[in-house]
This record gives structure tokens, sequence and C-alpha cells, in this order.
């Protein structure tokens, strides 16, 4: 379960760094992205999918959480 940290670009798109690899990629679809639910299955832009346990309410951003590798 890396350490990572969401944050929005300038050009406004969901970007994840995985901070142990200095590694930086774009959120191309996120499972839950509406009110009552954000986060669950997240695939990038380089093909690779996390798992981000869902918060009730999107949080604000930057945020450095837990996720898994799937």
């Amino acid at each position: 379960m890396p350490n990572v940290m969401l944050r929005n670009n300038a050009a406004g798109e969901l970007v994840l760094y995985i901070t142990k690899k200095d590694h930086e990629e774009t959120v191309v679809s996120l499972e839950h992205a509406g009110p009552g639910a954000w986060g669950g299955e997240m695939q990038l832009s380089d093909g690779s999918r996390f798992y981000l346990e869902p918060f009730a309410q999107t949080p604000k951003l930057p945020l450095s959480v837990r996720v898994k590798r799937l």
C-alpha cells in the first residue's frame, strides 16, 4: 500500500504522485466522483490502477493517503 499525494494540476486534472518512486500520473477515471462518494478504483494515464477507500464527500486537495495497487 503506497503513500500517494492527490492534487489538481494547473489544467484542473486530478494527479496522483507516488512519493517513494517520484512518479506522477494523471488520473483518467475515478470510480466515485460525484456527490455522496469520492474515491474507489482509479485508472492512471499509464494504465496502472489503484484503489482508494471512498470518502463520504469530495476532500480538499492536496491530500496524502494510502492506496492499494490493483
